[in-house]
């Protein structure tokens, strides 16, 4: 449990995997090492289709996508010397708008 944000003890808590297998492990009533092995192969899943180039839409929730970097040129700051970061792609999370909605109306400005 957080304490309460008013309170002087308030530290900020950052949700893990392991407290996410609890919790549905909890909620559900089902044993941890199922709800483990669950959440391992659907992360192995999303993992496994963005390397293979293919996105992942979760109506509701957002989509697993791959976006591409444009080459660019950076500077090596210790050798004063201009480097080419070429083109490259990245996974990234875009939320669906029902969600950035509900964390808008749910969650204070810090």
């Amino acid at each position: 449990m957080q304490p309460e944000k008013n309170s002087i003890e308030y530290i900020s808590y950052n949700m893990t995997k392991a407290d996410i297998v609890t919790k549905i492990s909890e909620k559900l009533g089902i044993e941890k090492g199922d709800v483990q092995a669950t959440v391992e192969s659907f992360m192995e899943e999303v993992k496994t289709s963005l390397e293979s180039g293919d996105n992942v839409y979760l109506r509701g929730f957002g989509s697993f996508i791959i976006k591409t970097r444009a080459e660019k040129t950076g500077r090596n700051i210790s050798k004063n010397t201009t480097i080419k970061i070429p083109a490259h792609n990245i996974p990234a999370f875009k939320p669906a708008k029902v969600f950035v909605e509900g964390v808008k109306s749910n969650v204070t400005v810090k």
